[in-house]
């Protein structure tokens, strides 16, 4: 469990099979886990848990689940806080951080935030920047509209339904980015993304591993793979990369 008694998982997105082998593998018995909730699949998550008899803190980011707040007036910053205020709360020793989708992005700010609590990262189909490089790059004249008029957008999911995106969330992103320069970040990273990735290229994983200071920094590219990875052989892949990095960095 990475030399802590806590293993913190900060997760997001659509790779429920993919969390299932990580739950079941790289963590102990014994062990601790920290959930942070994105609605319905970190209920998942803890619904996993519990059946595999592992304990776990269940954590939703502000605007998500069970949290006060709404959704739309949440930015990237804010649940980067909330990810660093359970780190520093609840959380106890070294971790190791697996992040997907949105979630590789909040797993990266906390690492800058606390790089001596991080022992590894772990990014599946991580999406850091996407504000910037997925959305507001990709508006239509239709949207920009509605984004200066109302403030925000509905955008449409393959996942889910449609939901908004608020020029609150694209400006404060800003702040946030990473992939415009150097990412000062030495712990040793392994991210894995599928090439048939639709929702976030897999050339954001090689941008980022590149942006990485640290020299142990590994890419895993999937050719068959798309953004859920939930296939059989993805989840193997997924599992034997997160427990292979926690038996590396523990002590």
């Amino acid at each position: 469990n990475a030399g802590g008694e806590f293993t913190c998982v900060p997760m997001q997105g659509s790779g429920t099979f993919a969390v299932e082998a990580q739950l079941g593998t790289l963590v102990p018995r014994a062990g601790h886990l920290l959930i942070l909730v994105n609605g319905a699949y970190g209920r998942r998550m803890a619904e996993i848990c519990r059946r595999a008899g592992r304990a776990y803190v269940r954590f939703d980011y502000g605007g998500h689940g069970e949290s006060s707040g709404k959704f739309e007036e949440g930015t990237i910053g804010e649940w980067g806080e909330d990810a660093v205020a359970v780190l520093d709360g609840v959380a106890r020793g070294p971790q190791v951080l697996v992040g997907s989708s949105m979630g590789g992005w909040i797993m990266l700010l906390a690492a800058l935030a606390r790089p001596g609590r991080v022992r590894g990262l772990v990014g599946v189909a991580a999406a850091p920047d996407f504000t910037e490089d997925l959305i507001r790059s990709r508006l239509d004249d239709a949207a920009r509209a509605e984004l200066a008029g109302r403030g925000f957008f509905m955008r449409e999911s393959e996942y889910e339904e449609p939901y908004p995106v608020t020029r609150k969330l694209l400006d404060e992103g800003e702040n946030h980015l990473l992939l415009r320069g150097g990412i000062g970040l030495t712990m040793p990273v392994r991210l894995i993304h599928g090439m048939r990735d639709e929702s976030v290229p897999w050339e954001t994983s090689l941008r980022l591993a590149n942006a990485l200071e640290g020299g142990d920094a590994r890419l895993t590219l999937v050719k068959e793979g798309d953004h859920r990875l939930s296939r059989p052989q993805d989840i193997a892949l997924i599992a034997q990369t997160a427990e292979a990095l926690a038996e590396e960095v523990s002590d």
